[in-house]
Formats: C-alpha cells, sequence, structure tokens
C-alpha cells in the first residue's frame, strides 16, 4: 500500500466516468483527514501530549494491520513501505515542529502546497505541466491562501517557515513516491508500513521529550480509537487507492478540499461560523479541483 509495478497504474485514455471511484475516494480521504482538527482540538482540551496522542493512534493501528497480515510483503517491497513511511512521517514532525514557530493557519497553507511540489517532482523527472494543470494548482493555491489567510506579522520566523515549507515538500514526495513506490502495493499494506514507522517516530520524539505516557483515562483511550479509525484506517487507505488510479498530481490535488472539510466540520459541530473569505476561498480550491478533472488535464496529470 504482489509486487510493485513500475509505474502507476492509470487509464491510457482516462474518463471521467471511468475516474470516479479514484476521486470518490481521494474525497473521502480528504473528508476524513478533515477531522484531524477536532481530534487535535478534543486532545488538547483533555492534556493528552501530541506524542503520546500520534505514537499510540500510528502504533495500534500498525499491530491491528499486522495481525490481520497486511504486513506479509516481500523484502523489496518491505523496504519501499518503509522507505515511504519514512518520508511521511518527516513530514508529519517538520508539520508539528513548524506549529511550535508560526501560526496554525500558515503552517496549514504550506504543507497544502504539497500538490505545488507534486508537479515539481514530475517535471524534474521528465513530465511537462499542462496550462490546464498549472490553473488548477493556481486556483488550488490561491483559494488555501483565502481559506486559511496569508502570513501575517507574527510569521517572520525564517526556521518556521522553512520548517512548514519543509513539511509541504515531504508531503508532497509522499504523494508523488506513493505512485511509484508503492503503485503495485495493497493500500492496506502500505498503511500498515506508513503506520509503523510514524508510531516509532513519535514513540522516539516523546521518550526524549519526557512526553510519552500510557493514557489512563477511557477518554483519552476514545480520542485514540476515534483518530485509528476515521483519519487513518479510512483516510490513509483511500488516499493510496486514489493515487493508484488517479496518480499522485490529480489525487494531491483533489486532497486540497481537506480544509474545507474542516471547515465544514467545525461549524456543524463546534458552531464555528463561515465567513465570507472562506466560502469564496473554498469556491476557488473546488475550482481548481475541477479543472484537474478536466480531458486536457488529465492526461498529463496521470503521469505523475
Amino acid at each position: 500500500m504482489l509486487k510493485a509495478a513500475e509505474h502507476p497504474s492509470v487509464p491510457s485514455s482516462p474518463s471521467l466516468r471511468a475516474d470516479l471511484p479514484g476521486i470518490g475516494l481521494a474525497l473521502l480521504s480528504a473528508a476524513t483527514s478533515g477531522t484531524l482538527g477536532l481530534w487535535g482540538k478534543l486532545a488538547t482540551a483533555s492534556h493528552l501530549s501530541t506524542p503520546t496522542l500520534l505514537s499510540w493512534r500510528f502504533g495500534l493501528t500498525a499491530l491491528l494491520l499486522a495481525a490481520l497480515g497486511q504486513g506479509r510483503v516481500p523484502p523489496r517491497e518491505r523496504a519501499r513501505l518503509l522507505l515511504l513511511g519514512a518520508v511521511y512521517a518527516g513530514s508529519t514532525v517538520a508539520y508539528f515542529a513548524s506549529l511550535a514557530r508560526i501560526s496554525a493557519g500558515t503552517a496549514a497553507l504550506l504543507v497544502y502546497v504539497a500538490p505545488a511540489f507534486v508537479v515539481l517532482y514530475g517535471a524534474l523527472t521528465g513530465t511537462r505541466p499542462s496550462r490546464a494543470q498549472l490553473g488548477a494548482l493556481l486556483c488550488s493555491v490561491l483559494g488555501l491562501g483565502v481559506v486559511v489567510g496569508v502570513p501575517g506579522t507574527a510569521d517572520r520566523d525564517l526556521p518556521g517557515l522553512g520548517l512548514g515549507a519543509l513539511s509541504g515538500g515531504l508531503y508532497g514526495a509522499y504523494l508523488f513516491l506513493s505512485g511509484r513506490l508503492a503503485a503495485g502495493s495493497a493500500p492496506l499494506a502500505v498503511t500498515t508500513h506508513v503506520t509503523l514507522v510514524s508510531a516509532l517516530t513519535f514513540a522516539a520524539i516523546g521518550t526524549l521529550g519526557g512526553t510519552l505516557a500510557v493514557p489512563q483515562e477511557l477518554g483519552h483511550w476514545g480520542l485514540i480509537l476515534g483518530m485509528l479509525i476515521v483519519p487513518t484506517l479510512i483516510s490513509m487507505p483511500a488516499l493510496f487507492s486514489a493515487v493508484q488510479r488517479l496518480g499522485a498530481a490529480r489525487a494531491s490535488l483533489l486532497t486540497t478540499t481537506d480544509p474545507l472539510w474542516a471547515l465544514l466540520f467545525a461549524a456543524l459541530l463546534l458552531g464555528e461560523p463561515l465567513g465570507p473569505s472562506q466560502i469564496a476561498g473554498g469556491a476557488l480550491i473546488l475550482g481548481g479541483a475541477v479543472l484537474a478533472q478536466s480531458r486536457r488535464s488529465t492526461q498529463r496529470l496521470s503521469a505523475l
């Protein structure tokens, strides 16, 4: 997430109808990933440290999937999937490190420009971006800027901005490499290895920082279980499947709808109002996602 193919499996003559399952999986991944903010707020209110929350979230997921036999892959495939997990874990660590120095909005803006990095990596490996593809990227990035806000005076921290950019670059690499290193792997097998590396990473961070603990409250275990199921067991395999069906660039552009889902859930469940700028930015993001599915751009995007 059986021997890996050399390139991602995508239709040679894409059509919107044939791609609907992949589009649906990408949107499902974005929607379930969009709940992370809710879980994070609940964890903060419950005084559950980030290393504890994430190490148990990822660790229990890896153990569950391994018990179901999802970790049984050939040695060469295992090495590729563990490398993919290291890239994902690096992106996650950089993101949380950036949050300690810059605002959450700016950190989100930097990590969600990952589709631009996917296109860049494709260009560096010989795939020339189309005008429709660049237009879709422009709409998505502008929309993200409007939704989460542009960097303010509190974000003049170069190390923090650098960590945020690193997070976006690594997440873009994770998506890009998913279509190559894990092209023929089962989504749950990929999830097993990625969550294993992530669990070990955050367990090490928590141990070194003295913040790793065994949750003692039932509510804490409820939060961990919720994150295990929704933004992990549902979101991660859905994203891998979408990348395999659509290519990394198209799937990543669809996942830029993640902040829209987060805003929607916050409005419905937390009573947070939606402002005009968020609606306008959402329209731009959706416009970019739709443009990325046009016939003129799908062939180029599917190659990435």
